[in-house]
C-alpha cells in the first residue's frame, strides 16, 4: 500500500475481496492508527504525544511515557517501549486496524493489520476480522 492506504483501502471497498492483509512499518502504521489515510511523510508526521497516551493505556510506566514523549521518531518509540516489554504494536495494529475498517464497513473483508520495525521484526498484529 505504500503511503496511500486510503486509496488502496477506498479501491477494495469499490472492488472487494475475501481478506486482505495490510503491513507497514512503525511510522507508517501510527499515522493509520491516528486516523491519517495518506500516510506519506510531507502529509504530516505521528503524534508523539498520543502514541506516548497509547503506551500508557498499554502498561508503560510513567517515565517510559515521558521518554516516548521526547523519543526523536516513532521507531526510537517503539524500542524503548520493546525495551521495557510494552506491547506498544499490538495496541497500535489495534487502532489501525479500526482506521481501515471504517473505509471497509459494509464489504464483509476479513482485515489483518501488521506492524513491523525496521529490522524486519513483527512488533504487533490484529488478526482477521470482519470490518
Amino acid at each position: 500500500m505504500g503511503d496511500f492506504a486510503g486509496g488502496m483501502l477506498k479501491y477494495l471497498r469499490d472492488h472487494p475481496v475475501a481478506r486482505v492483509t495490510v503491513a507497514g512499518g512503525v511510522a507508517k502504521m501510527t499515522k493509520l492508527a491516528q486516523g491519517m489515510l495518506d500516510l506519506h511523510s510531507s502529509r504530516g508526521a505521528a503524534d508523539l504525544e498520543a502514541l506516548a497516551a497509547v503506551a500508557e493505556k498499554s502498561g508503560a510506566s510513567p517515565v517510559l511515557v515521558d521518554r516516548i514523549r521526547a523519543a526523536n521518531t516513532v521507531a526510537e518509540a517503539f524500542s524503548l517501549a520493546a525495551a521495557d516489554g510494552v506491547p506498544l504494536g499490538d495496541a497500535i495494529a489495534a487502532a489501525a486496524w479500526t482506521t481501515a475498517a471504517a473505509v471497509l464497513k459494509g464489504t464483509g473483508i476479513e482485515l489483518e493489520l501488521l506492524v513491523f520495525n525496521r529490522e524486519g521484526d513483527l512488533m504487533g498484529k490484529k488478526d482477521f476480522l470482519r470490518a
